[in-house]
């Protein structure tokens, strides 16, 4: 029975496009989390561009941003692949979104395609769990929520 928090698909078949959608932004965030943490993943083999390596080294640098980036990659992650609190996780995964587009589209634009892909998940369990959001984007609204 729908609670007005997840995705209503009908017979069309779109429920499992929408699991298909979370399971592979899930297992993306939980698989780059990790490897922030654990650096599994081999680096890539072009070299960065001036402005990217900048950045990134300012990021690992001060370890406490990278750190929260990756964390929050995993948390979002893992509730997206456990499908609890679905849209507080894609809630939390929008600034790292954000910045992974912004990322590749000023400073290194060869990561352009699955920055779009992320994007692109983003935005489409967006609009699937859009229900769960209307309370939060109403213009004018009281404590409580009443």
């Amino acid at each position: 029975m729908p609670n007005g928090n997840t995705p209503s698909a009908g017979k069309t078949g779109g429920r499992y496009v929408v699991a298909a959608g979370r399971i592979a932004m899930g297992f993306l965030f939980v698989v780059t989390g990790l490897n922030g943490f654990f650096n599994f993943l081999p680096p890539p083999s072009a070299p960065m561009p001036e402005g990217a390596a900048a950045f990134a080294a300012a990021l690992l640098k001060t370890g406490y941003m990278f750190r929260m980036v990756m964390a929050t990659q995993l948390v979002a992650g893992a509730l997206l692949l456990s499908n609890r609190f679905v849209p507080l996780a894609l809630a939390l995964i929008a600034p790292v979104v954000v910045n992974i587009v912004a990322f590749h589209v000023f400073l290194a634009p060869s990561g352009r395609p699955i920055a779009a892909v992320v994007l692109v998940l983003e935005v489409f369990l967006a609009w699937a769990y859009r229900k769960a959001y209307r309370s939060m984007l109403a213009a004018r609204t009281t404590p409580g929520g009443e």
